[in-house]
């Protein structure tokens, strides 16, 4: 990889002493290898941005434990005889989360392979055509986990407003992505029109039922997709670098990397503080350069999505920062996330016990 990017994964605490441990992180200063960056555990995290409440996760670190938070009920001389039933049902849960995981990426893997393999056979020499395609393609996720989201909302089970946002911002930008694309005259043939909007539609159908069973799934399926596209983009600025320096930037991307408000271009980069990226366009090369770091962005925000939990808007953390509230770290966690998420929560907790 030509580029590195610094990268860290926001994982708010809910734990007990969230407030405490959050106020011990202020000073961290993000890592990022780009060695791993395409490749990596969705249950591995990493350290949290500067000023942000978060609780750090090591890379080694087999799966984040959520239910810390809740209180122990336990009296101490039924510890020990406990500690061996949790061990157990650790153990066992341990075994199926791995199972669904290897199940779910094996699937992901297999369906991303299939959209290249076809991109490759009609796009093997028409760059901008093949990039139209690719645009059309990756907003489609972002819209459908919108699309889920406002369902959930309108049922009553949960509000993620922070996802809703980033989602947004995240959509925003791929459609000028999209729009750029469009201005080189990626889009001039109707055959590129009709594939790409048609496997658009079945991708965002696809997406919304692969969100709803599983978002982990659906979230990881994006990243692969993201990834495709960032090492696209890579080998596109390698081969035809030099040629891209000699043309002028479209207007459309000076206009949405250098404009006056670029809140949204900030949100959906939730590994960065905001205003601590802010691009240079001076040619066609740059342009393609900061869509590849764009897309490496997504990257890195889809793999924080997949843990299990909250993501918060890097705008949120920065003003709940601001404020040193401890309570802004208490924040209220749906139970199940999707239906694999809610059956794997009915087999292997312990049944309740009525008082």
């Amino acid at each position: 990889m030509a580029t590195s990017f610094s990268s860290s994964v926001f994982v708010p605490s809910i734990s007990s002493s969230s407030a405490a441990k959050a106020r011990n992180l202020k000073n961290l200063t993000p890592r990022y290898s780009p060695t791993n960056f395409l490749h990596y555990n969705p249950l591995s995290t990493r350290p949290s941005v500067p000023r942000v409440k978060a609780t750090l996760l090591q890379d080694n670190e087999d799966k984040v434990i959520i239910e810390e938070s809740v209180p122990s009920k336990i009296s101490s001389s039924d510890t020990n005889r406990g500690s061996s039933e949790e061990s157990s049902s650790s153990s066992s849960s341990n075994t199926l989360e791995k199972w669904v995981i290897k199940l779910e990426q094996s699937t992901n893997i297999f369906l991303t392979d299939s959209v290249i393999k076809i991109l490759d056979a009609f796009y093997h020499d028409r760059h901008y055509a093949r990039f139209f395609v690719l645009e059309t393609i990756a907003r489609v996720p972002y819209f459908a986990f919108i699309s889920v989201l406002h369902l959930y909302e309108s049922f009553g089970w949960w509000r993620r407003a922070d996802y809703l946002k980033v989602h947004f911002a995240e959509s925003w930008n791929e459609m000028h992505h999209l729009l750029i694309m469009e201005e080189l005259g990626g889009n001039s043939w109707w055959f590129d029109r009709f594939l790409a909007q048609h496997i658009a539609i079945a991708y965002y159908f696809m997406t919304v039922l692969m969100y709803a069973i599983s978002p982990r799934m659906a979230y990881h399926f994006s990243e692969c997709v993201e990834s495709h596209a960032f090492e696209t983009y890579d080998k596109f600025i390698k081969f035809q670098g030099e040629e891209l320096k000699k043309m002028p930037a479209p207007k459309v991307a000076v206009d949405y990397y250098t404009g006056g408000d670029l809140y949204l271009f900030d949100e959906f980069q939730t590994s960065r503080v905001p205003n601590s990226r802010r691009p240079k366009i001076e040619n066609l090369y740059d342009v393609f350069v900061n869509i590849r770091d764009d897309e490496a962005e997504h990257c890195k925000t889809m793999k924080a999505c997949q843990t299990h939990g909250n993501l918060r808007s890097p705008h949120s953390l920065v003003e709940d920062d601001a404020f040193e509230d401890d309570s802004v770290c208490s924040i209220e966690m749906a139970d199940c996330e999707g239906i694999v998420d809610c059956i794997k929560k009915s087999i292997t907790s312990e049944p309740s016990k009525l008082k």
